[in-house]
């Protein structure tokens, strides 16, 4: 009986285990979309700007240690990429990322990752290992950034990258891998000239 037990734990613990690195809650198709009244495309979504809800609210601490909140990037188009270290997808559009981030830096947009899975080192050796220089928030353990962007366009999928006009609300989102450079500069862009 106890080896029974003992080989039925040991069983969920390897279900547990498989099942973490496999899917996230965000990877899950839940809420079944909010597409209503906005241009959608395969994977994009803009919304136009008279549709725009309220201002995103999100605060947390980067894999630095600095406290950051959605209100220090006022005023910018501020691109917030969803992601963890485990994600291939999410290692193949890093510099696609990190390019537009230095692009933009110090003209009208910044980029913020928010790691939904790992530790402050994880996150700061991916970082390193793939040159990205803008600051990633740590989400793991609240998921409070994950349930602010929960409302009527929720990420669904990991990477998600959504774009916040200069007012701190979404005004695109992109699911799954950036498969383009040009498609978030455009819509980058664009919000940086919408916002002058």
């Amino acid at each position: 009986m106890r080896i029974r037990g003992l080989v039925a734990a040991a069983a969920l613990t390897a279900v547990t285990l498989l099942a973490g690195c496999s899917s996230d809650p965000l990877a899950e198709d839940y809420l079944n979309g909010g597409n209503e009244n906005y241009i959608t495309g395969e994977d994009i979504l803009e919304v136009p700007e008279a549709d725009r809800g309220e201002p995103i609210s999100f605060q947390g601490e980067s894999d630095a240690g600095m406290p950051l909140q959605r209100s220090d990037f006022d005023g910018q188009v501020l691109v917030v990429n969803f992601w963890y270290a485990g994600c291939a997808p999410c290692r193949a559009e890093a510099p696609d990322l990190e390019a537009l981030s230095q692009k933009y830096e110090g003209a009208g947009a910044s980029f913020l990752g928010v790691n939904i899975y790992d530790g402050a080192d994880t996150s700061l050796a991916f970082a390193r290992n793939f040159g990205v220089s803008y600051p990633s928030l740590l989400d793991a353990r609240e998921g409070t950034i994950r349930l602010a962007f929960a409302g009527n366009i929720p990420p669904k999928a990991v990477p998600t990258t959504f774009v916040l006009d200069t007012e701190g609300r979404i005004a695109a989102r992109i699911l799954g891998q950036l498969q383009e450079r040009s498609i978030l500069d455009t819509i980058v862009r664009d919000l940086v000239a919408e916002g002058n």
